[in-house]
């Protein structure tokens, strides 16, 4: 080491720093941008040379990935702190506006996603079961609280929130469906027909 090298430490904080912003920046930018976003402007963006992010991210698949996971990630540590500070049933209509979010960030990504769970370095259904789980927690939450319906079931409610997220919707009309769905799962006597 000379004179001029940061200590092993700093060196490793600052990568962590310089992934984490290149996860955020790219996370944006997939948002808002539709159709392949170039990995330099990303790279700019995040303050660093496109050398820094091939480091972290040697393919764009890579990047995209991690993206992906970090999202789903972040959504988990999203619905721990919604359902500390909220009752469940509003936790997980708060959360539920969270997830479109999320599945908006997928716009600059689609293509990529799509090529990487066909060559198997991303497996969707893992990702489905985490998102599942995630709704789970919201759910066994509520049920315990007695504001979300007892016959609630986790893979009917990650459905119906794909199907309404996966419909080309304006955000004012996506709100509508997820209150419908919100209010669908509240607590009260069962209607069948």
């Amino acid at each position: 080491m000379t004179a001029v090298d940061p200590p092993p430490r700093a060196r490793i904080a600052e990568a962590r720093r310089n992934r984490e912003t290149l996860l955020a920046v790219a996370a944006r930018a997939f948002a808002t941008r539709s159709g392949r976003v170039p990995l330099e402007s990303i790279a700019r963006e995040a303050g660093v040379g496109i050398a820094t992010l091939y480091r972290h991210f040697p393919t764009r698949e890579a990047l995209v990935s991690a993206v992906y996971q970090d999202q789903v990630e972040r959504l988990g540590i999203a619905a721990d702190a919604l359902l500390a500070d909220l009752p469940p049933h509003r936790a997980l209509r708060e959360w539920m506006d969270r997830f479109a979010e999320w599945a908006a960030t997928k716009l600059g990504m689609i293509e990529s996603v799509g090529a990487i769970v066909a060559s198997g370095d991303l497996r969707y259904d893992e990702m489905r079961a985490r998102l599942v789980a995630v709704v789970d927690r919201f759910l066994t939450a509520g049920r315990t609280a007695g504001d979300i319906r007892s016959d609630a079931d986790p893979h009917d409610v990650a459905a119906l929130l794909a199907a309404v997220l996966g419909a080309d919707a304006p955000p004012a009309q996506r709100s509508r469906m997820l209150d419908i769905i919100a209010d669908g799962l509240e607590a009260g006597p069962v209607l069948r027909r």
